[in-house]
């Protein structure tokens, strides 16, 4: 059965530029970046130096607690382990490697033809030691999440929605690799043990769609339930209620509704890692926009220089406004594209001048649609009011922290607000004031 969630958006999705195709690998770089922190949590601490010989698949780095490691997507020469720029924003402790184009293996994974042999907690472990995060842009930690929701889950849910216009990088993974993304649902589902498991695309996809049905005669244990397309249909709590009904409440997660929503690039990987042996080392990257040439999806090794990608894809146009990591609702401007694709990155979107929607002098007309737009069902118009005068006590009374910045309040305002960048800083200065 299918539900509506308050508030949401329409934005045209412009998916057409990069179309379904199968991702094309994109070139290896001669000099991969892989920084050390890639996920919610501690960064991790560093296992290799500089003049170390590492393998394709090698542990870099890792750490105790909410942090996964990461690992070498090439091997090669460790030159330097130094902070360097990260798509996220500001400087992160990074491992630099000089590709020496051999691709020698030295993943300490195991590959499992099946999952008989292993119990809940080796698979668990699995997960961890592949350094697998949400892939769909969240980065938590996948193995923490999983053992936070054994026996108090019922429903398992693989986000296929993917509501960010451009973004059609899980649309290509489903197309190509559908076996990947429905058993990796099968080993969660193996862990949790839930009593329903669905797959949840948006009714834009409709190819995606036609090829899970067929798929979906070998796997009877999953229901693929097909949405109306309607933006935040992707973000957690709105895609918990779409399917279920059920609703999070404020401050709570979705293991105590009884869900855990995973993306679909994240049971892929679960499947790599588990049937293949292989740690995150790559992922689909869509590139796209008004301001690249060729619009397509990629195959991108993890630290690979914006730069290059934006190359493999005819390079920039002319008129480029904006280079994002991400979508054009959440994604984050880019000041430097020497910074790597990380585990998180779905997308690199370069927007053309013909996109610029900032407003030279913004103002707030009290028209209220940012309130009917917002999907937490909060009060974007007084949340910014606040904000600019510094009143942390009224953010927190109007439930700050619940915003999930998915733009649909800046999308329909009218003046042209600032609003998500203006909630980003309450929402640090209310954590930090928390911390305090």
């Amino acid at each position: 059965m299918k539900h509506l969630f308050f508030g949401g958006v329409h934005p045209a999705d412009r998916k057409e530029l990069t179309g379904r195709g199968i991702p094309a690998p994109a070139p290896i770089p001669a000099q991969v970046v892989i920084p050390l922190r890639q996920h919610i949590g501690a960064p991790c601490t560093p296992l290799v130096k500089p003049g170390d010989t590492v393998g394709l698949g090698q542990k870099l780095g890792d750490g105790e607690g909410l942090c996964v490691p990461v690992h070498a997507s090439v091997s090669g020469l460790v030159t330097a382990v130094e902070p360097r720029p990260h798509p996220g924003g500001g400087q992160v402790l990074s491992v630099v490697i000089e590709n020496d184009y051999q691709d020698t293996p030295a993943s300490a994974l195991e590959p499992h033809l099946d999952l008989s042999g292993l119990t809940k907690e080796e698979i668990v472990s699995i997960i961890g030691e592949a350094g697998i995060v949400g892939m769909g842009g969240a980065t938590f930690p996948t193995d923490v999440k999983t053992v936070a929701g054994m026996g108090r889950v019922d429903t398992l849910i693989a986000n296929a929605c993917e509501c960010e216009p451009y973004i059609t990088a899980d649309d290509a993974l489903l197309c190509t690799y559908p076996e990947q993304v429905l058993r990796g649902m099968g080993v969660l589902m193996a862990v949790l043990e839930p009593k329903r498991a669905v797959l949840a695309v948006e009714d834009n996809k409709s190819e995606a769609v036609g090829i899970l049905k067929k798929q979906m005669e070998t796997f009877p244990g999953i229901e693929l339930l097909v949405l109306p397309t309607r933006y935040p249909q992707g973000a957690e709590k709105q895609l918990i209620q779409a399917v279920t009904g059920r609703q999070v409440p404020p401050g709570a997660l979705p293991k105590d509704v009884g869900c855990a929503v995973f993306n679909a690039a994240t049971f892929a990987s679960i499947y790599k890692a588990v049937y293949e042996g292989e740690p995150v080392t790559r992922r689909i990257v869509t590139v796209t926009g008004e301001g690249v040439r060729e619009p397509k999806n990629l195959i991108v090794r993890i630290g690979t220089p914006f730069s290059e990608v934006i190359a493999a894809a005819g390079g920039l146009t002319g008129d480029v406004w904006k280079v994002l990591s991400g979508g054009p609702m959440m994604g984050v401007a880019q000041a430097d594209l020497a910074v790597p694709v990380v585990k998180g990155t779905n997308a690199v979107l370069c927007l053309s001048r013909a996109q610029d929607r900032e407003g030279a002098h913004p103002q707030c007309i009290r028209c209220a649609k940012c309130v009917t737009a917002c999907p937490m069902s909060l009060q974007p118009l007084y949340l910014y009011r606040f904000e600019q005068a510094g009143d942390l006590t009224a953010l927190k009374r109007l439930n700050l922290i619940d915003c999930i910045e998915c733009g649909c309040c800046a999308y329909v305002c009218p003046g042209r607000l600032p609003l998500v960048e203006s909630f980003r800083a309450g929402k640090r200065a209310v954590k930090e004031e928390n911390a305090s």
